[in-house]
């Protein structure tokens, strides 16, 4: 028998070696242009000394995602490049797209705000592909949707169903809620009212924040007092989406109580303390490539990439209807280092993908967590099911 194996192998050797020079040959010239536009608004001044985010969030990550694909893609013929733009308006994001799409780019990683994210949907129209790196926004999953556009960002419903179940889960189910005067803050706000219901969780009160004290100053003095209600309440939610004041609830309520939501403990796309799964290694090579940590932007920038290459590898090419298709069919599954293989809803092209709660040093937790079942995958316990959704884009 061992005789028979050893006589066998050079030949299966030699059938393999045939298969992948074919293959090779077959896809010899290939070549993948991305194209990568980026626009943050200015969102002015903020209270509290919070770290600010880096100006190249999300573009590291795809820059990253170009050098995983090309490690693949040179044993296949294959070669990745990223055509990136970081515009100062979203005129300069619209024009940049009109320049790509002149060149033949048919495959697009956008991270603008939703309303800019829109306007560069319709104006590339059908014929293209986009992914989602930047805007949370719910109504760009459940109405206001694109058949050419995916999302490889959490919504605002996902990021809130994965606290609202941790929640639960550890029977904090009274809670008092602090909601930030910004349209993103009334979005997560609204969310996690949503995630709330969904959840069996009590909001005790609701309180508006208000104020424009310097609460490094006074934040001792007047967060105890703002933080009282009429009911006991087991923790404190902070919808404080670009940190203006939510950094300094921890420690000052009323009660002593947790804070969690956009401060204390956080969902999270990705954070720096995610390691299992292979994690720690993909946290290195951007560390190497960036100086300094992946952003949950960077991470979905990463994961709209990966999700072209993979698509490419196995098409053997990178026609965007084709492309499209497949990351909707049975054969996609994205390896990402969260644990499970991600796939995207064909409803309303949300990836689905786990959520880390974390706090700035440790993971708490990764939703969905245990016991929340769905008759699919518990995954699309978070975020927009599709009978909430009137999204059908596939």
């Amino acid at each position: 028998m061992r005789t028979t194996i050893r006589l066998l192998l050079p030949i299966l050797l030699a059938i393999m070696l045939g298969l992948f020079l074919s293959s090779g040959a077959q896809a010899a010239g290939l070549a993948v242009q991305i194209g990568y536009i980026q626009w943050s608004p200015d969102q002015g001044p903020v209270l509290s000394n919070v770290i600010p985010e880096p100006a190249d969030a999300g573009l590291r990550g795809a820059e990253l995602a170009i050098d995983d694909n090309n490690t693949t893609g040179r044993f296949l013929g294959q070669t990745f490049s990223l055509d990136s733009v970081i515009a100062e308006s979203e005129e300069q994001a619209l024009a940049a797209l009109e320049r790509q799409l002149a060149a033949g780019i048919e495959l697009f990683v956008l991270r603008v705000p939703a309303t800019t994210l829109t306007a560069l949907a319709d104006k590339a129209g059908p014929g293209v592909l986009l992914f989602n790196a930047g805007a949370r926004d719910d109504a760009l999953r459940t109405g206001d949707c694109r058949p050419q556009l995916l999302h490889t960002i959490p919504s605002y419903a996902m990021l809130t169903d994965a606290l609202a179940q941790w929640l639960n889960q550890r029977r904090w189910q009274d809670l008092l809620m602090i909601t930030g005067p910004t349209e993103a803050d009334q979005q997560w706000a609204d969310a996690f009212r949503r995630a709330s219901q969904r959840f069996g969780l009590n909001l005790v009160a609701v309180k508006p924040w208000t104020f424009d004290a310097d609460l490094r100053r006074t934040a001792a003095r007047e967060l105890p007092l703002f933080t009282q209600t009429d009911d006991e309440y087991d923790a404190v939610v902070v919808a404080d989406v670009r940190g203006d004041f939510g950094e300094f609830v921890p420690f000052n309520t009323w009660l002593p109580r947790p804070v969690v939501g956009t401060q204390g403990m956080t969902p999270e796309a990705w954070h720096r303390v995610v390691e299992s799964w292979g994690a720690a290694q993909l946290q290195n090579r951007f560390r190497e490539l960036a100086q300094r940590d992946m952003t949950s932007e960077d991470y979905a920038a990463w994961a709209a990439v990966r999700s072209v290459g993979t698509a490419v590898t196995r098409l053997n090419s990178a026609d965007a209807a084709q492309v499209r298709d497949f990351l909707f069919s049975d054969n996609f599954q994205l390896a990402a280092f969260k644990g499970r293989k991600l796939s995207y809803r064909p409803w309303n092209g949300q990836l689905r993908q786990p959520i880390p709660l974390v706090h700035p040093r440790g993971l708490v937790a990764q939703a969905p967590v245990e016991g929340f079942l769905h008759p699919r995958t518990d995954m699309d316990t978070l975020g927009f099911d599709q009978p909430e959704s009137q999204c059908r884009i596939h």
